[in-house]
């Protein structure tokens, strides 16, 4: 008998910031340590977020232990601060990220003026050494430094050429440890941290590239007589140090700024949140005061006047206004809010002023719940993802192996000087390998579509939801609430031929007596009569007929509203209005006949009508190449009006929720990989069985729990947006990988020297440097690129 699987009675998830990690290899090793432990049911280390976000079993290990297991292995980890905000975490790593990027640029630049020190302390020592008369071969940096830059030197600097070469090479031993101290200390500690730990990375072969060649070196200048006694002159690459440190620091600086720009979006969600508000003291209202935002309590009164920013959200208790909500929505017009509209916090008042009551309040705010899972999503990770992490595991063993390899090839076959020749090929394979670009291959992608979405009101719940969601090819749509407004509207206002009273007569005496009545078409009518100005009548002897309508006397006539059964009760006659109540009902209308003291007074139609943006929505689909389905539990001949005015093919009407979830069961099983779009309670099952359940975020919040993607607005073009959000996100990941990979695969061998002996091509380790720096930048700016990518 199988073994049963049990799962754990409770899951926690914590997010735990982690400092050191600065390759795939780094993210790998802190994530095996994680996955090793008992009750860690999954763990996703995130190299652009600095953090690790681990789902565990609480019955089975603490958050304590889990912080030691990534001690353990090199890195440093803390426990989150647990009254800390989302926007209090986003602000701390913000200021973080710019305190890297001016310590990496500050040790850069004094690290590169002294590797032009060096460089030419370090000529007349090439000039009168093997790397002069051996170097060049192949090496275009040698060659350009040896005929060009010394002939120039001799005739600018001649008093150069006449100080002792002991001298020079004891005093470039100590400007090459001082920069190895200062500004390539983190190599060392960290390369020294991941040998205690049996793991390598990037900064191992930076700091087993240089220390050897400054090892090397160190030992020609304390004793040239060893090298001289075999033959060997006693070069030294002081400068090849310091060079390669200063431009794998340049890198990174340049790396470090291109990642904090992946996360503007999410500062620009954390600047939306006012440091202060006008709260209400006391019983009068005259009395304002101004309060930092966090001792805004729930019940407060807070008042906005025009142009200012709403501090919290909250209800509107009195006046009113147009609030611009584009920077939460991505919707562009003003929203109108009178009292009792609900309202958020970092919105803009627009125009009028009011006071509002302040309800949800620090972590349970819309704005710092976005914020909350917009950095949940980024520290996420896509599928894809795993493909670099296997490589990872053990790129920098096999690297340093080749780099072994690499040395022992030309130490015996070169013709000649074959020990420079062997320890500059070998320090290039060491520095040229990149691990770096392929762990940011992925995560720079996710963190910068992420925060494209939420630009446009589309919040993306993690990696994996938005690989999937590149994938979808068929995209069902619920009907209500998400192809239609969701609120039925008086369409159709139609006075029966030759009847005294026009249209807005006719709809006042029917609104008035439907103003009595609790059927969801008596809402609508009400509505559309209050919105044309029209004064409601009193209502005298209402009665409610099931099935057939209601009845009741209005200004002193009698009025019957309801189905073409009730008019035949009261004997009126429905045949002038018969043709127009059959084409009304043909597109998906619900036709209500009026008669008024026994006679047709007219004929009215009411419909759930089609959002304005339905139709170029579908069409956008369409055109993407996705099968559209209308999933509704509404009866065919409503469903069918509505798929054909929409532009829709296939229609599933009469559906219950569990009928839902099958349609989509059977969707899958033809192949088909689903995105449910959906807004009320009703869908939340269909919304978790699809491969994508995309919710209207105003929609019900279950619907949107269940779902992948919500979007932020009630607009379903937003659908075809997030889809092509995550094609495009996906050909920007393979185009990172692909990069990453290929850059990896052919510079090692170039490094090795396999050109050499058909083209004479040898890469100095300093070159290979330059190279291994620009392959990180050149990914994380590819994944910028997404920021204008156009999604139309």
């Amino acid at each position: 008998m199988a073994a049963t699987v049990m799962e754990p009675a409770v899951r926690a998830r914590i997010t735990l910031p982690v400092e050191g990690m600065t390759c795939a290899a780094c993210q790998a090793t802190v994530q095996k340590a994680l996955q090793r432990q008992p009750g860690v049911l999954d763990a996703a280390v995130n190299l652009m977020m600095k953090s690790a976000a681990v789902t565990y079993d609480p019955a089975l290990v603490q958050p304590e232990a889990l912080v030691d297991a990534i001690r353990e292995t090199g890195y440093e980890a803390e426990l989150p601060r647990p009254e800390q905000t989302a926007f209090e975490e986003q602000e701390a790593r913000d200021r973080s990220q710019v305190q890297e990027f001016r310590s990496l640029r500050r040790q850069a630049l004094v690290s590169g003026a002294a590797g032009v020190v060096a460089m030419l302390l370090s000529m007349p020592l090439m000039a009168a050494g093997g790397r002069a008369a051996h170097g060049t071969a192949g090496d275009p940096f040698m060659r350009w430094a040896m005929e060009s830059l010394t002939p120039a030197l001799r005739t600018a600097m001649p008093w150069l050429y006449r100080i002792p070469p002991a001298l020079l090479s004891w005093s470039l031993l100590v400007l090459t440890l001082a920069v190895m101290a200062w500004a390539g200390r983190r190599f060392y500690v960290r390369a020294w941290a991941g040998l205690r730990h049996r793991s390598a990375d990037m900064n191992t072969l930076v700091a087993v590239g240089t220390g050897a060649a400054f090892l090397y070196s160190m030992l020609a200048t304390v004793a040239p007589g060893f090298f001289l006694s075999r033959g060997v002159p006693p070069d030294v690459y002081y400068e090849a140090v310091v060079i390669i440190i200063a431009l794998v620091l340049a890198g990174n600086a340049l790396e470090a700024r291109a990642k904090s720009r992946t996360s503007a979006a999410l500062r620009s969600l954390v600047a939306l949140q006012p440091r202060t508000a006008r709260v209400q003291r006391g019983a009068d209202e005259g009395t304002e005061v101004d309060v930092p935002v966090e001792q805004v309590a729930s019940g407060d009164v807070v008042i906005v006047r025009p142009g200012e920013r709403l501090p919290v959200d909250g209800e509107v208790l009195s006046g009113g206004s147009a609030v611009d909500e584009s920077m939460l929505t991505g919707e562009s017009m003003p929203v109108e809010k009178q009292p009792g509209d609900r309202v958020i916090g970092g919105t803009i008042n627009r125009t009028g002023a009011f006071r509002y009551r302040a309800t949800n309040l620090g972590a349970d705010s819309v704005l710092a719940q976005i914020v909350r899972l917009m950095r949940d999503a980024q520290s996420s990770r896509a599928p894809i993802q795993k493909l670099a992490d296997r490589i990872s595991g053990i790129f920098v063993p096999v690297v340093i192996g080749l780099a072994v390899v690499t040395f022992v090839v030309w130490f015996l076959t070169a013709d000649t000087a074959p020990a420079v020749r062997a320890f500059a090929a070998a320090v290039a394979v060491l520095i040229i390998a990149c691990p770096c670009a392929m762990g940011l291959a992925v995560p720079t992608a996710v963190m910068v579509a992420t925060g494209r979405g939420a630009e446009l009101g589309i919040l993306i719940k993690g990696g994996e939801a938005l690989q999937r969601a590149g994938d979808v090819t068929t995209v069902v749509l619920d009907k209500t609430g998400t192809v239609t407004e969701g609120i039925p509207d008086v369409t159709d206002v139609l006075p029966a031929p030759g009847a005294p009273r026009g249209a807005d007569e006719l709809l006042r005496l029917v609104a008035s007596l439907e103003g009595s009545s609790e059927h969801p078409l008596a809402d609508a009518l009400v509505r559309k009569a209050r919105n044309r100005g029209l004064a409601l009548a009193p209502v005298e002897g209402f009665q409610s007929i099931t099935g057939l309508g209601a009845v009741g006397v209005v200004a002193g006539s009698f009025v019957a509203v309801g189905n073409e059964k009730l008019m035949h009760e009261y004997a009126a006659d429905v045949a002038p209005l018969q043709a127009d109540a059959e084409r009304l009902a043909g597109e998906g209308k619900t036709p209500v006949y009026a008669a008024v003291d026994g006679a047709l007074a007219g004929l009215l139609a009411v419909a759930d009508p089609l959002k304005p943006s339905s139709l170029e929505a579908i069409a956008r689909l369409r055109r993407m190449g996705l099968d559209v389905v209308l999933l509704t539990g509404d009866n065919r001949r409503t469903a069918a009006a509505v798929a054909r005015q929409a532009g829709i093919d296939r229609v599933v009407a009469e559906v219950l929720p569990d009928g839902k979830v099958a349609e989509v069961q059977r969707l899958q099983k033809e192949g088909a990989v689903v995105a449910m779009v959906g807004d009320g309670v009703n869908d939340a099952p269909a919304l978790a069985q699809a491969d994508v359940g995309i919710a209207i975020g105003t929609g019900t919040d279950i619907a949107v729990e269940a779902s992948d993607i919500t979007l932020m607005r009630g607009d379903p073009r937003g659908v075809a947006t997030a889809i092509a959000l995550s094609r495009r996100t996906m050909r920007t990941m393979k185009e990172n990988l692909f990069w990453a990979f290929v850059y990896n695969v052919i510079g090692i061998p170039v490094a090795a020297g396999v050109l050499y002996p058909l083209f004479g091509v040898l890469l100095s380790p300093i070159l290979a440097s330059a190279a291994m720096a620009l392959s990180s930048v050149s990914v994380v700016t590819n994944s910028l690129r997404l920021r204008r990518a156009r999604l139309a």
